[in-house]
């Protein structure tokens, strides 16, 4: 099988290198409030809130945001707000074990080494959801172009149970409020090193949302499910979009699957609004999964995304993920999240402020990055140059073509895009 050649690889490069360069953006709303902090399972708990503190302290030291971004306090979700996206039932089990965490509710995924419970559960995961709302509304009504919440991003919540460190699903919660006021095609973007799971499962059969997922392939990495062959329901073909890459992928080929998959679908889908999951798992040093990207990789992407979002309009939420080298990896790679999202002229390079990397090594008695970047100097390899049916990675990115540039009026044989 070949790929037909469609642009130049320099030109193609060289567009996506000034991908930021081009635009111009309003300053970025920032729902914020410390008790955000307080989504919190424990001190032995890999999802540790301190990452979101240090991301912000961070990104806030090199002067990549400022006051004039934050609003708050966060206003909670409401119970109505969050039974669009969970049962009832949930609801009651979620509210019932924070408020005694002796108890257990196994049969919701409560109370498990993964989601174990803790005392104002309720109300620390709704906080959460009403921060990814706030966001989500401000941008849809025009308040601000993007908006960004680090402590959201919990994607493997389904309607009837807790999974993956996540109780409440505040993506699903927000995009829900959108539809509910008239939005009718928003685009999911996920980064993180695990699939979406929950935001697929939830949006499944509804043709307003396209939930694409681009993440480690099942066979070696929670949840175990993400194959390109999972498209979406019987009322919604196409909606569901998976790359599934082995384990041991680094920065180009993550990006070569991400350039060669998500810009064409997006493009014809054409949507109102894009979301974006800027889990940070996929780092080369994350303890919990088997990627090997760098903070320049992942910055690449979220270029990227920021570019797409511009391409329809400009509507941008992002939200945070997974992301287990706590001290180091995390919050560099979530201050050069920031950093394009505000169209920064923060060096990529920048070093990392001394009183900053004073305050990780007394707080946590370990040393972060000292620069913004790993060094490393990515860049999206297209598809037509070098494919092989027989590399896993390419073979991967066929997959995902195959089963879905059908039912978007794509040729899987063509690149389209740039």
């Amino acid at each position: 099988m070949s790929v037909r050649h469609w642009l130049p690889a320099s030109r193609v490069r060289l567009n996506l290198v000034r991908v930021k360069r081009n635009f111009v953006t309003s300053p970025i709303y920032i729902p914020w409030d410390e008790k955000l902090a307080e989504y919190n399972f424990g001190p032995e708990h890999p999802l540790a809130p301190v990452r979101v503190l240090l991301a912000m302290r961070l990104a806030k030291d090199l002067g990549i945001i400022a006051g004039e971004n934050f609003f708050g306090p966060v206003t909670p979700a409401t119970r109505a707000q969050i039974l669009r996206a969970h049962s009832a039932e949930y609801i009651d089990a979620v509210m019932k074990a924070g408020s005694n965490p002796e108890l257990t509710a196994l049969e919701f995924g409560l109370g498990s080494s993964d989601n174990p419970i803790f005392a104002g559960m309720h109300e620390a995961s709704a906080r959460v959801s009403g921060a990814t709302l706030m966001a989500a509304n401000a941008v849809w009504n025009g308040a601000a172009i993007h908006a960004v919440n680090l402590a959201g991003g919990l994607h493997h919540s389904q309607r009837e149970r807790a999974s993956g460190f996540c109780i409440y699903n505040d993506i699903a919660v927000a995009i829900y409020e959108l539809l509910e006021q008239g939005a009718q095609r928003i685009a999911y973007i996920d980064i993180d090193a695990h699939h979406g799971d929950g935001v697929a499962n939830i949006f499944y059969d509804d043709p307003r949302v396209l939930t694409m997922s681009i993440h480690e392939s099942p066979a070696t990495l929670f949840p175990g499910t993400g194959l390109p062959n999972e498209t979406g329901g019987p009322h919604a073909p196409g909606s569901c979009v998976n790359i599934s890459i082995p384990a041991g992928t680094g920065d180009q080929g993550w990006l070569r699957a991400f350039v060669s998959v998500f810009p064409p679908i997006v493009d014809v889908f054409a949507p109102e609004i894009i979301f974006s999951q800027n889990g940070v798992d996929s780092h080369l040093h994350d303890p919990l999964t088997h990627l090997a990207v760098s903070v320049d990789g992942q910055r690449y992407a979220y270029e990227l995304i920021h570019q797409l979002a511009h391409r329809h309009g400009g509507k941008l939420v992002a939200v945070g993920g997974g992301g287990y080298d706590i001290a180091d990896a995390v919050p560099r790679s979530w201050a050069n999240l920031l950093a394009v999202v505000t169209d920064s002229d923060v060096p990529k390079d920048v070093a990392i402020p001394r009183d900053y990397l004073q305050y990780v090594q007394e707080s946590l008695g370990v040393e972060s990055g000292r620069g913004l970047s790993d060094g490393a100097r990515p860049w999206a390899k297209p598809l037509d140059q070098g494919f092989n049916d027989r590399d896993r990675l390419d073979a991967s990115i066929m997959a995902t073509r195959l089963a879905c540039f059908p039912f978007f009026g794509l040729d899987p044989e063509v690149n389209s895009w740039f």
